[in-house]
């Protein structure tokens, strides 16, 4: 079926705020979030695409600046493969080569752990940007009489209309065009929306939200529109509107639904190469605990050869998890619970019933859950992270509480992006 297109309305011009001194600096290095930082009398200040030992012309606001000229360009400096480069927000790294790409991705994490006082040997980043991101969420509000849809801008609320966006995998191809239809349908209420929109081994799988609950009418017109676009399934706020199919993911060797709006790994080939760094920490681990387990992409591939018990918040996706494992003959042993990791952490006596536990937190980190693990006795620690600075902050408290850090794997699946995965080893001294 071929897709169908509406146009989205014109983006308005970003708004600018009224900027002051008209300046030339030099740009010393690049920032967490790949800001060319400058040093002047009056402190540091921040200019957006610009690279170390560029001299650049810029208007500036307090310590954030923007370029009105690069003078001297860096030998670094290539063209972005975007159009859109600059004005959308989604990517901060097209401007810069590959190896300035790969030192300032690396210097993330080994910055994050030098502040943090903590002492690890940091492996050179895996590129696991693979076929693309199958995860996109676009925005959508009311502009005049349409609904203008993209991604926001950086460090904006404005939206940037986006009618292709070259990271994402060949499975969102129609993603534009199917948020902006839906949008459409969805404008009446004038309310504000988030259409997050992932490509499944079926199809497209669309969560909105922002508009609230939906009558008969409204969810016949989206049923309707769902069979028209040809979507796997089609939720509000995480209430199936329509399932056509099962939006299936591939975990190891199970098949997994996740449920809607559910965490996915940005990237395919990530999850594969976080879930293989994890494996090949514990080739001797019997019994595992998988905290913050999501719907299973660590679990599923390590009862191939481990009992696992997987413990997660979101009850959707532990029995998306389960019905993943009951799917897969030969698996070894899977339980899993429903527990709040943040308000009720595993306790030392509950860890201590495991050769080994792997947790994969949000972007808040695991304070809670890491000071029991400190107290606990468990050999093997393996500790996925999607912020280096959390990360280091617990990655300091394992060790304060006995463990060494074997070491940290940076993984990119976010390429062109300010954001970096990575997976810490924590040993126990006398304990395998």
């Amino acid at each position: 079926m071929p897709p169908i297109v509406e146009k989205p309305v014109a983006s308005r011009p970003l708004a600018e705020r009224p900027l002051a001194l008209n300046q030339t600096l030099t740009i010393a290095r690049l920032g967490q979030r790949g800001d060319g930082v400058a040093d002047t009398p009056e402190g540091q200040v921040f200019v957006p695409h610009a690279l170390p030992g560029e001299s650049v012309r810029v208007v500036r606001d307090g310590e954030r600046a923007r370029i009105v000229e690069i003078i001297a360009p860096s030998a670094s400096r290539i063209a972005a493969i975007c159009p859109l480069f600059t004005r959308c927000g989604g990517c901060a790294a097209q401007h810069m080569d590959g190896e300035l790409y790969r030192i300032w991705k690396r210097g993330q994490v080994t910055t994050a752990l030098e502040r943090a006082g903590v002492a690890a040997s940091v492996a050179e980043t895996i590129d696991a940007h693979g076929a693309g991101r199958r995860r996109a969420t676009f925005h959508a509000r009311r502009e005049g009489a349409g609904m203008l849809v993209g991604f926001m801008s950086a460090r904006s609320h404005d939206l940037v209309a986006v009618p292709a966006c070259p990271v994402l995998a060949p499975g969102l191809a129609r993603a534009p065009d199917v948020a902006q239809l839906l949008a459409n349908r969805l404008g009446g209420s004038g309310k504000p929306l988030d259409l997050q929109i992932t490509a499944s081994e079926s199809g497209l799988d669309v969560d909105v939200r922002g508009h609230g609950p939906a009558g008969d009418k409204l969810r016949l017109a989206l049923t309707e529109a769902a069979e028209r676009l040809d979507l796997a399934r089609l939720s509000l706020h995480g209430d199936i509107v329509v399932a056509r199919r099962s939006p299936l993911q591939i975990m190891g060797r199970a098949q997994v639904a996740p449920g809607p709006g559910g965490f996915l790994q940005a990237t395919a080939q990530g999850e594969a190469a976080i879930a293989g760094l994890v494996a090949a920490a514990l080739p001797k681990a019997k019994r595992i605990a998988d905290l913050f387990a999501g719907c299973g992409p660590f679990t599923l591939r390590l009862a191939e050869r481990a009992q696992v018990h997987a413990v997660e918040s979101d009850k959707a996706a532990v029995q998306a998890l389960l019905r993943g494992a009951g799917g897969v003959p030969g698996l070894k042993r899977v339980t899993a619970e429903t527990r709040d990791l943040f308000r009720r952490p595993l306790l030392e006596h509950e860890l201590d019933a495991f050769d080994a536990i792997v947790l994969d937190p949000p972007r808040a980190g695991a304070e809670a859950q890491v000071r029991r693990l400190a107290a606990a006795k468990v050999a093997t620690v393996v500790y996925v992270s999607c912020d280096a600075g959390t990360f280091a902050r617990d990655a300091a408290l394992l060790v304060a509480g006995g463990y060494a850090l074997e070491g940290v794997t940076p993984v990119d699946q976010f390429r062109y992006s300010a954001h970096i995965e990575l997976v810490g080893v924590f040993r126990r001294a006398g304990r395998r």
